[in-house]
């Protein structure tokens, strides 16, 4: 029994330690940043966007050197708009995406296991016609250098099938008629959330970023 009690109160111990050194690493480390590079060519628009928790890579639908639309088809969307120009992109855990329309909604389970890397991701890609710079939408001008290697690191981060093409999830999840979900690689955890993929985003493109973040208001602060 004492053995037990020991264990107990080491785990416990344990765990406070734990969320104590993450918590402080949460609101420090991404003070931290990293520089965007310097370029004279910025010809090519892009934006992040955050609802307050989650951020977007937002991106041109359709350049010289990629169009979109060939693989994250219109018809995966409920309501096809063919005049969109843009296309918004999430990366996050499958179950938050899937079965968690609101907060007030979200599971036990599906938090354990999206924090402790056990569930797989989705991609989360959204169509738009334009976007307004405000506090939560930022525009973002790079050169088609930094853009061909955004589109690397999207495009790293989706699942492919055999024929090397997107894996579309079909679902009723979506959060509105211009949104669809495709499988992704990588897990989510403590230390890289949907956040930290759109961080990584930008610094894979040259942008200002922080050099570590699971929240996106640190990332919104260096614009």
């Amino acid at each position: 029994m004492k053995k037990l009690l020991n264990f107990i109160l080491y785990t416990a111990l344990s765990l406070v330690v734990f969320v104590v050194i993450y918590l402080i690493a949460v609101f420090t480390v991404p003070a931290i940043s990293m520089p965007a590079e310097t370029v004279s060519d910025k010809n090519i628009t892009i934006y992040i966007l955050t609802n307050g928790v989650h951020t977007d890579i937002v991106v041109p639908l359709k350049t010289a050197d990629k169009d979109w639309s060939r693989e994250i088809s219109f018809k995966n969307v409920i309501k096809p708009d063919t005049n969109a120009t843009l296309v918004a992109f999430g990366w996050g855990d499958k179950g938050f995406y899937l079965n968690t329309p609101t907060w007030a909604q979200l599971k036990f389970s599906v938090a354990f296991k999206a924090a402790f890397g056990l569930s797989s991701s989705a991609m989360h890609a959204t169509f738009h016609n334009s976007l307004r710079e405000s506090s939560s939408c930022k525009k973002i001008a790079i050169s088609r250098e930094q853009y061909l290697r955004l589109i690397r690191y999207i495009e790293n981060s989706l699942k492919m099938d055999s024929n090397g093409h997107v894996i579309n999830i079909k679902t009723t999840a979506n959060y509105d008629d211009h949104d669809a979900f495709y499988e992704a690689r990588r897990r989510y955890n403590f230390f890289y959330t949907c956040n930290t993929w759109a961080n990584n985003a930008l610094k894979a493109c040259g942008q200002k970023a922080c050099i570590w973040t699971p929240r996106d208001k640190p990332i919104f602060d260096k614009y």
